[in-house]
């Protein structure tokens, strides 16, 4: 027996009715629910027996699953999928929370870096959400102020990068042994006669049509230099242009209800410490239009501990997406609370980070 994302409305008022305050009473509590507790919560008389029934048709539609034997059930990862896709009810933030949400991340913004922001961010969503916030961001997408290279060793120099928000960050790179320092300053002096305030990845792209006239004005070792400088920074040599930022984690060991909960949480550390994975987890969410949400088993990532994510993108200027946030925890997140807090959140960072 089967049931599509779409198929709610094929269950009957009863079925429906039921299924909600099952999931619900588990949102709230994270405990297995009896058939005894539902039968008093229901607007209209209903025996335990009869909720029994039911229960079993949502067990067998594999909805809802029974954890120990007669115990009461738990909704499954697909449980979850199908309440959240049919039967959740976001709402949309006060005007009070939304105020709070802006004074702590604008407050952030003013007098700090864009990563310093986005970190606030993520502490920001950890806060809210008692999970885990995080935020992926793209290194490649920061206004560039200056570069520098400077020689260490005889085949060795230092790449020193400056951003417009005053951000410094170094790369070392191999050069040909023997290089004059007269290479080391033209290579200097021409990118930063390109930069101008464009990303990592405009320059890059500017330098690539620019080419022929390039190679006409420049040696080969300056070119060399060039293009290592900016492979470094685009991520072409170090496997990735992204910055992950993880705050809240010691939230997610609240609430534990028995041992099981606790090798799920160091199941999910682990999953936390595998970056790669994580970060493209969140990649996903950046051909997404607004929210996404990842529940435990849908993901490989969250397959062991049932962890869910909720997450998504934010813009620059150009509207492009730059980087991802949302928050990690538990499979019985608040969805209607932490969605459109997620929401407002990456709209407000878009909007500062323009």
């Amino acid at each position: 027996m089967s049931i599509s994302r779409s198929g709610f409305s094929d269950l009957n008022d009863r079925t429906r009715e039921i299924f909600r305050r099952l999931v619900e009473s588990y949102l709230d509590t994270g405990e297995p629910v009896g058939s005894r507790n539902l039968s008093r919560q229901l607007p209209v008389a209903l025996s335990p027996a009869s909720v029994r029934n039911v229960m079993a048709d949502l067990e067998d539609l594999g909805l809802i699953y029974a954890p120990h034997t007669s115990a009461g059930r738990l909704p499954t990862d697909r449980g979850l999928r199908f309440f959240v896709d049919a039967c959740l009810e976001i709402g949309n933030l006060s005007d009070r929370e939304q105020a709070e949400i802006e004074a702590k991340v604008t407050d952030s913004a003013r007098d700090h870096t864009v990563e310093e922001m986005l970190a606030e961010a993520s502490n920001l969503l950890s806060g809210l959400s008692r999970g885990a916030g995080v935020v992926l961001a793209s290194k490649a997408d920061k206004r560039l102020r200056h570069i520098e290279f400077v020689r260490l060793e005889a085949a060795r120099a230092l790449v020193v990068l400056v951003t417009e928000d005053g951000s410094v960050e170094n790369r070392i790179i191999d050069v040909p042994e023997g290089m004059p320092a007269s290479a080391l300053a033209e290579a200097s002096n021409y990118l930063n006669s390109q930069i101008s305030g464009r990303s990592i990845g405009e320059v890059t792209a500017q330098i690539e049509q620019q080419r022929e006239r390039r190679q006409a004005e420049a040696d080969v070792l300056t070119r060399k230099l060039v293009e290592d400088g900016l492979a470094s920074w685009a991520g072409l040599s170090d496997g990735g242009n992204k910055t992950l930022i993880v705050r809240g984690r010691a939230n997610l060991l609240e609430d534990l209800n028995a041992v099981e909960d606790l090798d799920r949480i160091r199941m999910l550390f682990d999953e936390l410490e595998k970056k790669n994975d994580l970060i493209q987890l969140l990649g996903l969410a950046e051909r997404a239009e607004g929210v996404r949400i990842f529940i435990g088993s849908e993901n490989k990532l969250f397959s062991l501990s049932g962890s869910s994510l909720i997450m998504a993108p934010y813009r620059n200027e150009a509207q492009k997406v730059v980087g991802v946030l949302g928050v990690i925890g538990p499979t019985r997140l608040n969805y209607a609370r932490i969605v459109p807090v997620v929401d407002y959140t990456a709209r407000l960072v878009s909007r500062l980070t323009t």
